[in-house]
C-alpha cells in the first residue's frame, strides 16, 4: 500500500489517543493518530515521525501520523495498514494460490472476521492483527489487553470445527525482527487462547513488512514462538 503527501515531523505530545502535536517545518501542527493503542514506547517526545497531509483543507487535523522511527528502524503504526497490505498480499496470490473470492469484514457468529477467502474448494477465514511492539528485536501482541481479540479467536476455533480453514494473521509493521510471540505479560488470556487455537487446528502466521517513507508491503514470514 502507498501513502501520498508524506511530510517528516517531530513528535511533541499526545494529549489523547486520537490526536498528537508534532512539529512540521518549524510549526506546531495537530495530527490525527491512526492508532488508538498505547504505543508509549514509540511516541516519545523528540521522535522523528512521518505524516500524511490530508487533501481536505478544511479538516481540523491536517495531518495523519502514520509512521515513527525507533532508532534507525521505521515502524508503521497505521492501524488500517495491516488489513490493507494483507488484502493486497492475498489478491496477488502470495498467501494462497487460485483465489476466487475475497470478502473483507465477513460476519461470522457474533463477530466480523477480517477476511473470507475462497480458493478452489477451500473456504478460509482470516483475522488480521497489526503488531508494533518491539523489544530487543522481537515483536509481541497485544500491547494492551484485548478481550475483542480473545473473542475473535473463539469464533475462529468454532469456524474450524464447522469446516472452515482458519488463520490468525499477525502483520509486523516493521522489518528485520527475530521472532513473534504473544505478550503474556500484558494479556496472558490472549496468549493461552492462541495456544489453544493452534492445538485445535487454527493456523497462525506472522509476516513482516518493508516500511519505507511512502509505502508498506508484506515481504515474508517471521518465526513464531508460542
Amino acid at each position: 500500500m502507498k501513502y501520498k503527501n508524506i511530510k517528516e515531523g517531530i513528535f511533541i505530545s499526545r494529549p489523547n489517543r486520537f490526536i498528537a502535536y508534532c512539529e512540521v517545518d518549524g510549526k506546531k501542527e495537530i495530527c490525527h493518530v491512526k492508532n488508538t493503542g498505547r504505543c508509549k514506547e514509540l511516541l516519545i517526545p523528540g521522535a522523528k515521525v512521518l505524516l500524511e497531509k490530508s487533501d481536505n483543507e478544511k479538516r481540523k487535523t491536517p495531518f495523519d501520523l502514520v509512521s515513527v522511527y525507533k532508532g534507525e528502524r521505521l515502524i508503521n503504526m497505521d492501524s488500517m495498514a495491516p488489513n490493507k497490505v494483507f488484502g493486497e498480499y492475498v489478491s496477488e496470490g502470495k498467501f494462497i494460490e487460485a483465489v476466487q473470492k475475497i470478502k473483507p469484514e465477513y460476519t461470522y457468529g457474533n463477530s466480523r472476521i477480517d477476511f473470507y477467502i475462497e480458493a478452489g474448494e477451500k473456504k478460509i477465514l482470516a483475522e488480521v492483527k497489526g503488531v508494533t511492539l518491539e523489544i530487543d528485536n522481537a515483536v509481541y501482541f497485544p500491547d494492551a489487553p484485548t478481550e475483542r481479540g480473545v473473542k475473535h479467536i473463539d469464533e475462529l476455533i468454532k469456524a474450524k470445527e464447522e469446516g472452515f480453514e482458519v488463520y490468525v494473521i499477525f502483520v509486523t509493521q516493521m522489518k528485520g525482527v527475530r521472532f513473534f510471540s504473544p505478550n503474556r505479560n500484558t494479556h496472558p488470556e490472549f496468549a493461552h487462547k492462541l495456544i489453544e487455537a493452534k492445538n485445535k487446528g487454527v493456523n497462525i502466521k506472522c509476516y513482516e513488512c518493508e516500511v519505507s517513507i511512502g509505502e508498506v508491503n508484506i515481504i515474508g514470514e517471521v518465526p513464531i514462538i508460542l
